[in-house]
């Protein structure tokens, strides 16, 4: 480790310092404390090992300055003079050990030794807790198919830097979790994200929320406005739908891409931010560029690094992980469980609103359950079976419109139109179909009949 010790007795500095050598440290040696801290003041140190009483400035205040600006630090106190007071104010003030002269030199040997060991543990755990963070960070980018291993390892590659990202892909396709996943492991982690859906504002008041307004700037600013640009610096903003911002607001857009500066509405003094920037689109921007819809000199600034996102149709073996993992969020810990024949239409459908419509799907489910545990099919391809009976069949997966799925769908619609003569006795309308009572009521479990 690279040691500091400070010592005004010369015979004990030249001593311990050739014996920490020996141990295998890098030690320099000075005289007194004011030595001590212009020595920290110019180079880090791993342990400072200091006497107390020395000419000037004392060994404790030495201690002080060490934890007031490098808090990672640690400090070995030594003195002729000790005593249980000041034995306990070092302690305190956060001295690692406390050390009477005269020493055996192996005594502080021993004591680094354990300085050393702790700060091993120390950078494990900070080296697991980035992991850990690295990992969790990933928990809502849901997926293993080849086409999210993909977008997974893309994230991964781009995140550590600060390069704009431009995320395509369908609506629903999950984008603003990706995008904070890019956040949540790149070195801007800790500081704000902040999203922006541009097609929710409407466009004479989105430049106003990306940038800000001073006081006055218009009738009803009677206050400074500080807009996303700014709440985001330190972190990364997101521009969702980016496709339907405005040119006139890209122009602007432009400006702060190039010159990471703007003023704010009615200002005059610019504005310089620190931010990354990522952006969605669900439109072909260079289709829209070369149409003169969008930007060309923007579309190039923020394509730096693309990443596209798969339809969910397109993730083959996703739909059972992404089912689970909704079940896990709004299942409130009750065990819910899908049929394996509902399963398998469910990985057919074409899902068009992608990984949202399967989300609103599995909540929706959840919400109709009631005290059952098998989540309804009709609830669950609620949105595929109306699809369906508008005759949009081609929307639909093949598992739908198959034989399969027309025999079920009679036989539900049969089963609920004989209950219904039946004033819903079970045993008559058992008899009238035909089968036991038990049959009945796996099959109206089954098609979520009440």
């Amino acid at each position: 480790m690279r040691i500091l010790l400070a010592d005004d007795e010369r015979t004990i500095a030249i001593t311990l310092r050739d014996r920490l050598a020996e141990a295998g440290h890098a030690v320099t040696v000075v005289r007194d404390g004011q030595e001590a801290l212009a020595a920290l003041a110019e180079s880090a140190f791993d342990v400072v090992v200091t006497d107390i009483k020395m000419p000037g400035v004392t060994g404790i205040q030495v201690l002080e300055e060490v934890k007031r600006t490098r808090p990672d630090t640690e400090v070995v106190v030594i003195t002729g003079y000790g005593t249980i007071e000041s034995a306990v104010d070092a302690t305190k003030k956060g001295a690692f050990e406390y050390v009477l002269k005269p020493f055996d030199n192996d005594e502080i040997v021993l004591i680094l030794s354990k300085i050393e060991e702790l700060k091993r543990l120390r950078r494990e755990n900070a080296e697991l807790r980035q992991t850990l963070q690295r990992e969790k960070a990933l928990d809502a980018v849901v997926g293993r198919s080849p086409a999210m291993t993909r977008v997974v390892e893309r994230i991964r590659a781009v995140a550590e830097n600060d390069a704009n990202v431009l995320i395509t892909g369908e609506s629903g396709t999950g984008k603003e979790r990706v995008a904070r996943a890019i956040h949540d492991l790149s070195r801007r982690r800790a500081g704000p994200f902040v999203p922006l859906a541009c097609a929710a504002i409407p466009a004479p008041l989105l430049e106003d929320e990306i940038f800000g307004h001073e006081r006055g700037a218009f009738t009803d600013a009677k206050e400074r406005k500080l807009g996303r640009f700014e709440r985001a610096d330190g972190g990364t903003i997101f521009l969702d739908d980016i496709d339907d911002m405005p040119l006139e607001t890209q122009v602007k857009l432009l400006r702060v891409l190039q010159e990471r500066q703007f003023e704010r509405l009615g200002g005059e003094k610019p504005v310089k931010v620190d931010v990354r920037v990522v952006a969605a689109t669900k439109v072909d921007l260079a289709e829209a560029a070369e149409d003169g819809e969008f930007r060309e000199d923007l579309y190039y600034r923020l394509n730096v690094v693309p990443l596209e996102l798969p339809p969910l149709r397109d993730r083959e073996g996703d739909v059972p992980l992404l089912v689970e993992h909704f079940l896990r969020r709004h299942g409130h810990g009750q065990p819910y469980t899908v049929a394996p024949e509902v399963m398998a239409e469910l990985v057919a459908y074409r899902w068009p609103g992608n990984v949202r419509e399967l989300e609103n799907a599995v909540e929706r489910a959840v919400a109709l359950a009631g005290p059952a545990r098998v989540l309804s099919r009709d609830a669950l391809l609620e949105s595929a079976l109306r699809r369906r009976g508008r005759g949009k069949e081609e929307a639909v997966g093949d598992a739908l419109v198959s034989l399969k799925e027309i025999v079920r769908d009679a036989e539900s619609s049969h089963i609920r139109r004989v209950l219904r003569t039946q004033n819903g006795h079970r045993a008559k309308a058992a008899e009238v179909l035909g089968i036991s009572r038990k049959n009945l009521w796996e099959k109206m479990k089954e098609y979520g009949i009440e």
